[in-house]
């Protein structure tokens, strides 16, 4: 079976800053190193963004075969530079070429290159974690004008980056069907939050947005495709956490997922509709902030603590330029909803519901007892790019 899988993870407190001593600790066994362990050949296309202070934490050291992409996050789509420094690599080597290029159409070209060349009788692994539609706000100016008549230039550019990748993903679709690939892959492509409407994203009718714990930030979209599937053509609705995508494609590649960790097999689920296994989890625990915050998920039930993040409202999209709007709510406060009666949390329940909040509050206690601390470094000047030729490099912790 071959897996295409355009998604990436994020780091406890906020990101890994490319100036940061701080990385996905070594000792965690990362999804191909499964993978190869079973015979797949594994490559990555994209971004990174787990670490990159040592070369053990980068890509072709945590499994994959090869690496062609950027090791920050937010870089410039034409430059390659964020922060000052050069961040574009082929495996280990920096790629000085590539300026004025627009990052989607050449880290195309690379993946369509790899499928070509794939031995057919070698099960393929495929990570494909896009740039777009990251800020910057980047794009070819034959994919904004298919938006001609949105007012708003943000918003214009934005929804053509969402067409410039819609464009790249046919073209790899394009190059497995070619192959002779497509009919036995497996295909997963989702989203890691919602959009950012700082950068023009929308998620209304939902509440709020990326940096937030409300759904508009927090609620996911997704969508499988393989011919192995047993139930297609409908939404699944089920619980399913980022976390899991580890243990699902591991089982779909025939493989177990070690005891203990987070994240639980959802394949039964994906492939014919099956219930979830999963009944809560917790949205995030942050003691390192000056605004403090906690959120979990129970059932039907929400929680939030502290903070719950800005902006806070329910934008339209014609609406992006304004101050977001419709909620009195503080930034601090305890909210407890119920998403399936309220998905777009405009009923706080926790004056209303005592017993339920108190039940909803000792278990993200429960959560608290297992807390560790965040990995979260100051600048270490041994990071700067002119140190290291004008890249940002591993080798300096």
């Amino acid at each position: 079976m071959t897996g295409y899988f355009p998604y990436h993870v994020g780091t406890q407190h906020l990101v890994i800053f490319p100036w940061q001593a701080s990385a996905v600790p070594s000792n965690f066994t990362f999804l191909p190193e499964k993978l190869k362990g079973l015979g797949y050949a594994t490559h990555m296309v994209g971004k990174w963004h787990l670490g990159m202070c040592n070369w053990k934490y980068t890509p072709t050291y945590r499994g994959f075969d090869s690496f062609y992409g950027y090791y920050n996050g937010a870089e410039d789509y034409y430059t390659h530079v964020v922060a000052t420094g050069l961040d574009l690599r082929d495996d280990k080597e920096v790629v000085k070429t590539k300026n004025g290029q627009y990052g989607t159409y050449f880290f195309t070209d690379r993946v369509v290159d790899i499928v070509e060349k794939h031995p057919a009788d070698t099960p393929l692994f495929l990570y494909l974690p896009f740039q777009n539609v990251h800020q910057p706000l980047q794009v070819p100016k034959r994919f904004e004008d298919i938006y001609a008549t949105v007012q708003n230039e943000n918003r214009r550019t934005l929804l053509g980056m969402v067409s410039a990748m819609d464009e790249a993903v046919g073209n790899v679709t394009m190059a497995m069907k070619n192959a002779g690939l497509w009919d036995n892959t497996l295909v997963i492509f989702t989203t890691d939050n919602g959009g950012w409407i700082a950068a023009s994203g929308n998620n209304f009718p939902l509440r709020g947005g990326k940096t937030t714990l409300w759904e508009g930030g927090t609620r996911g979209v997704a969508f499988a495709h393989g011919k192995m599937l047993q139930k297609t053509g409908y939404t699944n609705n089920e619980m399913i956490h980022a976390v899991d995508w580890f243990p699902t494609i591991l089982a779909a590649a025939g493989g177990t997922a070690d005891a203990g960790i987070d994240g639980v097999s959802q394949l039964d689920t994906i492939m014919s509709g099956k219930p979830s296994p999963r009944t809560e989890f917790v949205y995030n625990i942050d003691d390192v902030s000056t605004s403090k915050q906690g959120a979990i998920r129970v059932g039907d039930y929400k929680l939030i603590e502290g903070f719950a993040g800005t902006p806070d409202g329910w934008i339209r999209p014609d609406n992006l330029t304004d101050s977001p709007a419709d909620s009195e709510d503080p930034a601090n406060g305890t909210w407890l909803f119920n998403l399936k009666d309220d998905p777009t949390e405009h009923h706080n329940l926790a004056d209303t519901m005592p017993d339920k909040l108190k039940e909803m509050q000792a278990r993200l206690a429960e959560y608290r007892k297992s807390l560790v601390p965040a990995i979260d470094p100051p600048p270490d000047p041994k990071s700067f790019p002119q140190l290291w030729g004008g890249a940002w490099s591993p080798g300096w912790c």
